[in-house]
């Protein structure tokens, strides 16, 4: 299994922290929030490479972090992919970035995609071995709590055995409070409808677009995220995620 890490961003709205550090090396509680993800995908196991892609402004910064952290502490093996780009106006989007891994390393395995910037308390473990038995896309999910909070990610509907019955990405008027996280598994019959997906021109920003275009075409199913998980996008979120995790 590979894991593929989307950390190409460029995190506008935590200037200045992020004018010369990519948004995942930041520090929450002592520790860059990248590490947050790869200690709780670490228990499920089987994970033989970890792709960081970038961009051509942070790929230095990952290749010196991911040096340190592998001498440090970690079996895993990383490849850090620079996708090329320098700024907003040329970025390649989150699913452009996916095709690009698979692509340019010739990936032919079982993938979890996972957001760089994702902080989750508690391991993945469980997340890994639902994966495998279903051995069909899984999309992760949290229950944020509040209709209004929604709005800014996505809504979700599912039948009985937790598929997708309905997803729509920022939506006006929702009706549950459980969102879909960047934390995705795609096992490797599904790679070529990825490569389908950019082939047709569909938009190749924001992750959760591929499931809402997977999920009518095939089963997609659910897992949901144990514990605390806090999405970075302000200094407002970053402060809080500091308050918290320096208790845990």
């Amino acid at each position: 299994m590979k894991v593929i890490i989307l950390a190409a961003g460029y995190a506008t709205r935590l200037y200045p922290l992020t004018l010369t550090q990519p948004k995942p090396l930041l520090q929450v509680a002592g520790k860059p929030m990248i590490e947050y993800v790869l200690d709780n995908l670490a228990p499920i196991g089987g994970i033989d490479r970890v792709y960081v892609v970038t961009n051509a402004k942070f790929a230095s910064h990952f290749q010196k972090w991911s040096d340190e952290y592998r001498a440090a502490k970690s079996p895993l093996s990383f490849t850090i992919v620079n996708d090329g780009s320098t700024d907003d106006s040329n970025k390649l989007g989150a699913i452009g970035d996916i095709h690009f891994v698979l692509k340019t390393q010739n990936v032919d395995d079982d993938i979890i995609v996972v957001a760089g910037d994702n902080l989750f308390s508690e391991t993945l473990e469980g997340f890994g071995r639902y994966c495998r038995e279903k051995q069909a896309p899984v999309l992760a999910l949290y229950d944020v709590g509040d209709l209004e909070q929604i709005k800014k990610y996505n809504s979700i509907s599912l039948d009985g055995e937790g598929r997708i019955t309905f997803f729509e990405e920022k939506p006006k008027n929702p009706t549950s409070t459980l969102t879909g996280i960047a934390l995705y598994y795609y096992p490797k019959s599904v790679l070529p409808m990825i490569r389908q997906y950019i082939d047709e021109g569909n938009n190749p920003d924001q992750p959760g677009r591929l499931v809402q275009w997977l999920y009518p075409r095939i089963p997609v199913y659910t897992w949901k995220v144990p514990g605390i998980w806090y999405d970075i996008g302000s200094r407002e979120t970053l402060e809080e995620a500091n308050r918290i995790f320096a208790k845990k």
